[in-house]
């Protein structure tokens, strides 16, 4: 089953955001999508998959 929410992060969470996303998510699953430059995966944000995740979630929570 596809996960229901999904979580864009306009900036890197700090330790609150990050409580806030464990805690909404529950046992549901999650996507996260970064539109910040991340030093990890250093990819840059693919928009058209970002529009097709949206439509494909019943929940959207922007952080910023």
């Amino acid at each position: 089953m596809e996960p229901k929410i999904l979580h864009i992060l306009c900036a890197e969470p700090d330790d609150t955001v990050q409580r806030f996303i464990e805690s909404i998510s529950g046992e549901n699953g999650v996507n996260v999508v970064c539109l910040y430059h991340d030093g990890i995966t250093r990819k840059p944000v693919n928009w058209e998959r970002l529009v097709d995740d949206i439509f494909a979630h019943e929940k959207i929570i922007c952080w910023n």
